[in-house]
C-alpha cells in the first residue's frame, strides 16, 4: 500500500491542473488515468472536433468564394488528411499535459482505478500488468463521461458511430443519419454535410437544442436547412438494422406514421453518461444519483469527507470550462484554505455550428418562468455593418434585461464569432454593468463589438 497526500482519478481538464497545484504545494500526489492524458476535451471533444470543424469551414468558404468575386477551382475534401491534422494537434496537446505533470513531479499511473474502501484504491495497471494499492487522505474523482448509446432494438447487430469513432472515418459517408438534436449532433451534422455527405438528422423533440428559446432554435434550423441538411422533428427511432449494400436501416415513428430511413452510416449523439460504473464507489460509500452521477455539495465534496468529484462525472454542466472552474474551487479550498463554491456561477457555452451560438445566463423562457419583469433587446445580424462586409449575416442576437436594475440577465448570440460576443456580455454581467454602459460605449469601427451599441439602442 503506497501512501499519498492526494490521489486524483482521471487526467482531464480538472485533474491535470489540480495534480500540478497539489504537487506545487509540496504534496505527494498521484494521478491515475485509464486511457489518455487530457481527458475528453483534448482527446475526444473540444480539440479534435473544433480542429475538424475548421476544415469544414474552410471547405464551405472555398465552395462560396464566387460570392466574394474570387475565382477558384472546385473544392474537395481529403478526409484522411483532415484526420491526420486532427491527430497531430491532439497528440501535441496530450504531450503538453504529460510534460506539465512530469515537470511538477506528479506520479502518473496508467490504469483503471477502483475503490477498495473510503480512502483506498486498487489500480489495474495497463502496460506493466498487475495491480497497485494506494491510499490518501484526499481523493478527487475526475473520471469524466462517455457517449450514451440508446437501447434501440437491433443495435447489437448493426454498426454505428458515436462522437469518438466518427472522428476516425477515412472516407466521407455518402449518407449520414444523425440521431439527436443537441450541440454534439448538430456540430457533426453540419461538419459532414460540408465535407460532402447527405445528412439526415432525427430529433425526438419539437425543436433543436431543447434548452434554447424557440426563436433561437428555429433560426438554427433554418441555417442548417439552408445548407441542405434534412432535419426531422418529432421523430422517434424504433429499430436499427443493417441496410442494403452494407448501409443502415432505421425504422422511425413520425407524426404522419411509421417510415424507414436508410443511410450509409449512423451517428448516435443522444447524450453522455458518467464513468462512475468502474470505480466500485459502493466500497467507499460514495453516493450517486439515479443516472450514476456522483452527488456533491457546493464545494464539490461527496458524502464521504475528503473525497471530491469534479468535471462531468458530478453531473454539473458538461463543459471543459466548468471542469476547469471545479479545479479552481478545489485549489482555493484545499491548497489555499479558502471557501469557494459553485453557488451562483455563470455558465457560458458556445455551440460550434457555423455561425456560432454563444449562450450565457437566463434564456427568455427561463426568465419568464421566474416571473421576472424583463425587456428583450434584439438585433438581426443583417443590421451589423461588419457582418455585412464579411458576407456573414446569418442569425441574430438577443439579450434579456432586468427592467428595474437594467442588468443583463442572459443572452444568445447566433452569428459570426457568436461565442466571442457572448463573452463580452458575460464580462459585463460579471462586472454588473447596466446595459446603458454598453449602449453608450465607444467600440472601434468596423468591428463586431460595436453591435452592442445598436443592440441596446432600441431600449
Amino acid at each position: 500500500m503506497e501512501n499519498y497526500d492526494a490521489i486524483i482519478i482521471g487526467a482531464g481538464q480538472a485533474g491535470v491542473p489540480l495534480a500540478v497545484a497539489f504537487a506545487g504545494a509540496g504534496w505527494n500526489t498521484a494521478l491515475i488515468e485509464k486511457r489518455y492524458v487530457g481527458g475528453t476535451c483534448i482527446n475526444d471533444g473540444c480539440t479534435p472536433t473544433k480542429t475538424m470543424i475548421a476544415s469544414a469551414e474552410a471547405t464551405h468558404l472555398a465552395q462560396r468564394v464566387d460570392a466574394y468575386g474570387v475565382q477558384a477551382g472546385p473544392a474537395s475534401v481529403d478526409l484522411r488528411r483532415v484526420i491526420q491534422r486532427k491527430a497531430s494537434i491532439v497528440e501535441s496537446f496530450r504531450d503538453g499535459s504529460r510534460h506539465r505533470l512530469e515537470k511538477a513531479g506528479v506520479h502518473l499511473l496508467m490504469g483503471q482505478a477502483s475503490f477498495t474502501g473510503p480512502k483506498t484504491l486498487r489500480v489495474q495497471l495497463n502496460d506493466a500488468g498487475g495491480t497497485q494499492q494506494l491510499t490518501a487522505s484526499r481523493i478527487v474523482i475526475n473520471a469524466g463521461a462517455r457517449p450514451a448509446i440508446p437501447q434501440l432494438p437491433g443495435r447489437e447487430s448493426t454498426a454505428y458511430l458515436d462522437s469518438t469513432s466518427i472522428m476516425e472515418l477515412e472516407e466521407v459517408p455518402s449518407h449520414l443519419l444523425v440521431l439527436g438534436g443537441g450541440y454534439v449532433a448538430l456540430e457533426f451534422a453540419q461538419m459532414f454535410a460540408r465535407f460532402g455527405s447527405k445528412v439526415t438528422t432525427i430529433v425526438r423533440g419539437s425543436q433543436l437544442l431543447s434548452r434554447e428559446d424557440a426563436d433561437v432554435a428555429e433560426a438554427v434550423l433554418g441555417i442548417l436547412r439552408e445548407e441542405g441538411l434534412e432535419v426531422l422533428l418529432n421523430v422517434s427511432a424504433q429499430r436499427l438494422a443493417p441496410g442494403p449494400q452494407g448501409g443502415i436501416s432505421l425504422a422511425v415513428r413520425t407524426p404522419q406514421g411509421d417510415r424507414t430511413l436508410t443511410g450509409s452510416h449512423i451517428l448516435m449523439a443522444t447524450g453522455r453518461t458518467p464513468n462512475s460504473h468502474e470505480l466500485n464507489l459502493s466500497a467507499a460509500g460514495v453516493k450517486t444519483d439515479s443516472q450514476g452521477y456522483i452527488v456533491t455539495d457546493d464545494r464539490l465534496e461527496t458524502n464521504v469527507p475528503g473525497v471530491y468529484a469534479v468535471g462531468d462525472v458530478n453531473g454539473g454542466p458538461a463543459f471543459t470550462h466548468i471542469s476547469y472552474d471545479d479545479f479552481r474551487i478545489l485549489r482555493i479550498n484545499l491548497v489555499e484554505n479558502g471557501s469557494a463554491s459553485i453557488h451562483g456561477r455563470l455558465v457560458p457555452y458556445t455551440v460550434f455550428i457555423d455561425p456560432q451560438l454563444g449562450r450565457i445566463g437566463l434564456t427568455e423562457k427561463e426568465a419568464q418562468a421566474q416571473h421576472r419583469q424583463i425587456r428583450v433587446a434584439r438585433l438581426p445580424m443583417t443590421g451589423v455593418a461588419r457582418a455585412i462586409e464579411l458576407g456573414r449575416t446569418q442569425g441574430f442576437i438577443k439579450a434579456i434585461i432586468d427592467q428595474e436594475s437594467q442588468q443583463i440577465l442572459g443572452a444568445a448570440v447566433l452569428g459570426i464569432d457568436g461565442g466571442e460576443i457572448m463573452s463580452m456580455l458575460e464580462i459585463a454581467m460579471l462586472g454588473k454593468l447596466p446595459y446603458p454602459a454598453l449602449r453608450d460605449g465607444i467600440f472601434a469601427h468596423p468591428t463586431l463589438a460595436e453591435l452592442l451599441n445598436n443592440l441596446f439602442a432600441g431600449l
